[in-house]
């Protein structure tokens, strides 16, 4: 029997008249790591953000390691319980600017987990050290490339301790030279079991470190599998189309 870390049902999200959800059903098991691909402006990283309920859905019942909210009638205490099950990992850092690498992973385990500052440094010292900042912890963000600034991130999120691990597009804003060095540690990240979903244009990315891919369009999911079935063989013509634009060696009949 599979053991589920999240489920979605019939999520809609609009802003205003637009609607930019249109009835996600997904189902992640503990351990998965899933990457959501697909065109720019498809609902892809307001599906990520309506799992921890940065936005609030307009429909639809999340659920998060057992712990069930429908968006109808989630109360302030409902999302904090959510949000304390998952972590974010965003496309522009979101570090603190006045606060150094050290003092980022720290915040959220004196903040909101009231340890002690001498174990949440021993902890944000040896999460920076698995990430490869170890000689970084006194810097601060500007001091910081961007792969850094993501890894403080990854090290931030991993600090938590929780059960899922959101990721936006974790190398969207990265110089080429640098996405790799991103890359190398979410795949280890993603080895040591936690469950993680990761939006991603980085298609090799995805099908080496994926377990399963699920390709959105137009607010809706187009198909879902392992990637060797949605990279490879996609079964809908959409996703065909999507994978020969960007990769003209796919050699689809379209």
């Amino acid at each position: 029997m599979k053991t589920l870390a999240i489920e979605l049902k019939n999520i809609h999200k609009s802003f205003g008249k637009h609607e930019v959800l249109k009835g996600i059903d997904l189902e992640v098991e503990k351990s998965d790591v899933v990457a959501i691909i697909g065109p720019s402006g498809t609902g892809k990283t307001t599906l990520l953000r309506c799992i921890n309920f940065l936005e609030k859905p307009s429909e639809g019942e999340v659920t998060v390691d057992g712990f069930t909210v429908n968006s109808r009638h989630a109360s302030k205490g409902d999302i904090l319980a959510i949000r304390k099950k998952t972590a974010m990992v965003f496309q522009n850092y979101n570090l603190f600017r006045n606060k150094t690498a050290l003092e980022n992973v720290m915040e959220g385990l004196v903040v909101v987990q009231k340890k002690s500052k001498k174990e949440a440094k021993e902890i944000s010292i040896s999460l920076l050290e698995r990430v490869g900042l170890r000689d970084k912890i006194n810097a601060y963000a500007s001091q910081l490339s961007g792969g850094q600034q993501q890894r403080v991130g990854i090290a931030r999120a991993l600090a938590l301790k929780p059960e899922v691990i959101l990721f936006d597009e974790p190398t969207s804003a990265l110089d080429a030279e640098l996405v790799n060095e991103v890359l190398t540690v979410i795949k280890d990240v993603a080895n040591s079991g936690i469950t993680m979903i990761i939006v991603t244009h980085e298609i090799n990315f995805a099908q080496n470190v994926a377990n399963k891919v699920v390709f959105m369009d137009d607010g809706r999911i187009i198909e879902q599998g392992t990637p060797r079935e949605v990279l490879f063989y996609p079964k809908e013509e959409r996703t065909q189309r999507f994978l020969y634009s960007i990769n003209r060696d796919f050699s689809y009949e379209i």
